[in-house]
């Protein structure tokens, strides 16, 4: 986002002037930017010996860049300016450890110094991102900062700094800070500093926060009356699929869910943002690394299609997963649904209905915001005219796909459900037509990607498709899979690049990329030595619904496997990092995003370690704090 344009703004590109330590500072006037030089969104990324520094040229870039050339370390992905404010810790490049970082509020007795970075809240004149610049000088009255992002104003000959900010020491010794936008305001100041005196808390969350604790609805005979309307068509597919009004099929259970803290939901969603932007960092890694790419056991044929993909669409996500072990020894990611999540439904709708109707009022519905954000996703999607959803025949994939027609159909946005690819058509013109005509322009699919690759993969053993994978046609003739997803004139949802994010090939990737990130779990592509020694999983790098997946401890013993259709498939190893079993059941936390942002969570539930495609889901509450920890140190 581009600051306070000023008229004699340089354009884009412009070297403004060096600020201490010889680091350049470059206009980021967008507007000015060429489209020869930047054809695509991926040549705006900012590298420096291999290490990404930000998109060009932001505050964030230069920001990072100053620390990593003057400093030797670096701060962490973060999706805005001013969550650097929240970060509490950096990484030394050389030798991979981390460094303590403090914020000090505006006002603090620890005063700013040079070399620190000074933090804006968003809004006002930085709207929604905030903003971040690093202090070249302090003094009483004033302090000299350099950034990037504002002005974009060339600085006067032998100047070092880009503004300065009056300031104001009290009798306590407090330093205050003034503010240059009357509608902004700064934060503080943070600090790679041991000395934590007069910073803010670090916010050192209780584990038990973060366990999660079963409970029980008081039984009124609530599960033998109906619950869902099914006069709604994906409710009455919900309640065919399960055989009933059931959120869960053990009849056992229908009274049964689970309580988390605010505060656990509020690491849900910080992790699901941060996270989301670091698989996409990777995926764009990735798309530019030949030998890393052919990791991921994709056609050659498409891979240039998965890269225009990439450039072209890359904010036209609409809704994905993340599957994450909680309970107090932290929080760790597994993988990333980025292709084709399921159970949104049950987050959305399913689980708030349940509690309704079982008299669980406590804490919040965590599915209750899903679906309004769905509709705003779709509505920033550039979807236009007919848009027609493509799912197999299959029980779950009816009720997901009506679900989905309906967050459409708030969107303003017509829409119309085809089974399998019953009635499609290929017309004189090659274009694709449905049952009533009408061009197949738009597509949103409970399909994998996967299903319409494994297509091309028969297809192109002969050398001359291998390469360039074009659909092929017939008047009147029916298409496949791959003929309407791959076809030029037909953008699906979700795009063909999440093939990427949505491999478990990007894991060791993001490993390599952020080692020990405190999110992450070590993976690798081959079997290492500390992977033995704390235990692993063996995943196969394309898979779904748990399949073909080991789980093997530090004694080289079994605890759990699972078969399935990808036992061909090359092998990623995942540190051990078990679900934690609460109550008779390993339950597995999933957050879902809407166009990218934390949107909901959550809960499937299995006897066995590995969550697979029958696994059960059950409702989960957020409560308040205090209630949770009286309640678990009660027991």
């Amino acid at each position: 986002m581009s600051h306070e344009k000023s008229i004699n703004a340089a354009p884009f590109g412009t070297l403004l002037g060096y600020a201490p330590g010889n680091v350049a500072v470059y206009s980021s006037d967008y507007d000015t930017a060429s489209d020869e030089e930047f054809p695509k969104r991926s040549a705006f990324r900012s590298y420096l010996d291999g290490i990404y520094m930000g998109y060009k040229w932001q505050c964030v870039e230069f920001a990072r860049r100053w620390m990593y050339i003057n400093k030797g370390y670096i701060f962490d992905d973060i999706s805005m300016a001013f969550d650097i404010f929240e970060l509490r810790s950096v990484r030394d490049i050389n030798t991979n450890t981390r460094l303590p970082l403090h914020a000090f509020r505006n006002g603090s007795r620890r005063h700013p110094e040079p070399g620190c970075l000074l933090i804006w809240a968003e809004g006002g004149e930085f709207e929604d991102t905030g903003h971040v610049a690093v202090v070249t000088d302090v003094q009483e009255d004033h302090l000299l900062i350099a950034e990037q992002n504002v002005g974009h104003v060339i600085w006067p000959a032998g100047q070092n700094y880009s503004r300065k900010l009056r300031a104001k020491i009290t009798e306590d010794g407090d330093y205050w800070l003034e503010c240059s936008y009357n509608d902004a305001s700064i934060l503080g100041w943070v600090i790679q500093t041991d000395d934590a005196e007069h910073a803010e808390p670090a916010d050192q969350l209780d584990g038990q926060l973060l366990n999660l604790q079963p409970r029980e609805a008081e039984n009124r005979g609530q599960a033998h009356k109906a619950w869902l309307n099914i006069a709604n068509e994906d409710e009455a597919a919900y309640v065919e699929m399960m055989h009933g009004h059931k959120l869960t099929s053990v009849d056992s259970d229908q009274y049964r869910y689970y309580a988390a803290s605010l505060s656990a939901e509020h690491e849900l969603e910080h992790a699901t943002n941060e996270l989301h932007g670091l698989f996409m960092h990777a995926t764009d890694y990735v798309l530019e690394n030949e030998e890393l790419l052919e990791k991921f056991n994709l056609p050659r044929s498409v891979l240039s299609k998965i890269r225009q993909s990439w450039d072209n669409r890359l904010n036209q996500l609409i809704t994905s997963r993340f599957d994450f072990s909680m309970s107090a020894q932290g929080l760790k990611v597994y993988e990333y649904n980025c292709d084709s999540a399921s159970c949104f439904m049950e987050c959305a709708k399913i689980q708030g209905k349940w509690a309704r109707h079982f008299g669980v009022d406590e804490g919040k519905d965590p599915g209750s915001d899903l679906f309004a954000d769905l509709v705003r996703a779709w509505k920033k999607s550039n979807a236009s005219d007919l848009l027609h959803i493509l799912r197999d025949d299959d029980a779950e994939e009816k009720y997901h796909a009506l679900f989905m027609q309906d967050t459409l159909k708030s969107a303003g946005i017509r829409c119309r459900i085809i089974v399998g690819l019953e009635g499609l058509v290929w017309d004189a013109d090659g274009n694709i037509r449905d049952p009533e005509g009408e061009q197949v322009k738009w597509v949103w699919k409970t399909w994998a990607w996967e299903t319409a690759l494994d297509q091309i993969r028969e297809e192109c053993e002969d050398e001359e498709r291998r390469h360039s994978y074009e659909p092929r046609w017939k008047t009147g003739d029916t298409p496949r899979l791959s003929d309407v997803l791959l076809r030029k004139n037909v953008m699906v949802f979700e795009p063909l690049w999440t093939l990427i994010p949505s491999n478990k090939a990007i894991l060791p990737v993001l490993w390599s990329l952020f080692p020990n990130h405190p999110l992450l779990l070590n993976t690798s592509f081959e079997l290492t030595d500390d992977l033995v020694a704390s235990g692993y999983v063996s995943k196969p790098i394309v898979g779904r619904c748990g399949q073909n997946i080991q789980i093997i401890d530090r004694h080289d013993d079994v605890l759990e496997s699972s078969a399935g259709n990808f036992d061909n498939q090359e092998h990623i190893y995942q540190q051990l990092f078990p679900l934690p079993k609460v109550g008779d059941y390993f339950v597995q936390v999933s957050t879902f995003t809407a166009a990218g942002a934390y949107s909901g969570t959550c809960l499937r539930v299995d006897s066995s370690m590995i969550i697979g495609k029958n696994s059960d889901c059950m409702a989960l509450r957020f409560v308040n704090d205090k209630a949770l920890l009286a309640s678990i140190n009660s027991k």
